[in-house]
């Protein structure tokens, strides 16, 4: 077990007794476009699951999502394995994700994201594991002050990490680096965290994401309208070709500026048409505007989905230099 014993003495002080709540909102991170290395920093796997918060009071379980949806029907062998810890009182953070291959899959997790029946869960043959990262309260003491450095040292030794809970380690110092691995890997990023840093119950820059943003070619076949005060258009609908014919792959909704939304507005008008020029998809947006396919665009995104869909897509730019029938999906984990 973790003991408030084996803290410094400064960071001992920093626990403060307190009743044990019933909730509390979760540390964000904010996400950013620099990476560096530093001392004063740790560094952890991004994982691409669902953020999980666990609370256990004697043996009675709770585990809450980000928003406080209560997760325990669809996890209930992570709620078993927390109620056999000998530790009773705790609160602490990970995140449930599931493996496709040797990368978490937020695509197959979602498989488990409706199920309300735990036996159905369990018959799922979908496999969970909770990564804990960050301890919140242990043994009536609420240590969301002690530095992140010496919370985690209190969680390793918090529980017994046996499948499906397992403790999320981290790096030292050398952020840069671990991101190149992270993205070599086809993972989703590293998250950065100020090692003397409290945990505070909204997003801070105390926690930093950094996201691999994996980058291809898509035709664009379509556009939506625009929404509330946005010019132009709404998103493109965008795909690729196998065996000569286009195949739909999602929609793109950021990376656009007013000017980009204008100009892009003025070529995919020339080019509408009243038919998709997607084969045979089943593709639920309404107030489309079907064009010809013959722009390319520069996109950014995380994953290819288990239904063949991007998932987290950026417009990057417009191809010049690319045939829209030579565009076609790139084998998972190119890097663009």
């Amino acid at each position: 077990m973790g003991s408030l014993d084996a803290l410094p003495g400064e960071a001992r002080k920093k626990a403060r007794k307190e009743d044990q709540p019933s909730w509390t909102q979760p540390m964000l991170a904010k996400l950013t476009k620099d990476r560096f290395s530093s001392e004063d920093w740790i560094y952890e796997r991004k994982l691409d699951g669902e953020r999980c918060l666990a609370f256990k009071k004697q043996k009675k379980v709770q585990l809450y999502s980000r928003n406080r949806k209560s997760l325990n029907a669809s996890y209930p062998e992570l709620v078993e394995a927390l109620e056999d810890q000998e530790e009773g009182r705790f609160i602490i953070d990970g995140e449930v994700v599931a493996f496709e291959g040797g990368k978490t899959s937020f695509a197959r997790l979602q498989n488990r994201f409706q199920v309300q029946d735990p036996e159905k869960a369990r018959r799922s043959g979908i496999a969970v594991y909770y990564y804990v990262f960050d301890l919140l309260y242990t043994d009536g003491y609420d240590v969301t002050e002690v530095p992140l450095r010496h919370r985690k040292a209190l969680l390793k030794g918090l529980l017994a990490y046996e499948d499906p809970l397992r403790f999320l380690g981290h790096r030292n110092e050398e952020g840069e680096k671990y991101y190149e691995e992270a993205c070599g890997k086809g993972w989703e990023g590293v998250i950065a965290k100020r090692a003397n840093g409290p945990y505070v119950h909204k997003r801070s820059s105390d926690w930093l994401k950094f996201k691999c943003v994996r980058e291809q070619e898509l035709v664009i076949g379509g556009y939506t309208e625009p929404k509330g005060s946005r010019k132009g258009f709404g998103a493109l609908l965008v795909g690729y070709y196998e065996n000569k014919k286009l195949r739909y792959a999602g929609k793109i909704g950021t990376g656009f500026d007013d000017r980009t939304l204008e100009k892009m507005k003025e070529k995919l008008s020339e080019l509408e048409r009243d038919d998709p020029p997607f084969e045979s998809e089943d593709i639920s947006e309404k107030g489309v505007h079907w064009v010809e396919p013959h722009l390319v665009a520069q996109v950014g995104f995380t994953e290819w989905t288990g239904d063949n869909k991007l998932r987290h897509p950026r417009f990057l730019g417009l191809r010049r230099d690319k045939d829209p029938s030579e565009v076609h999906r790139e084998k998972a984990g190119q890097q663009g």
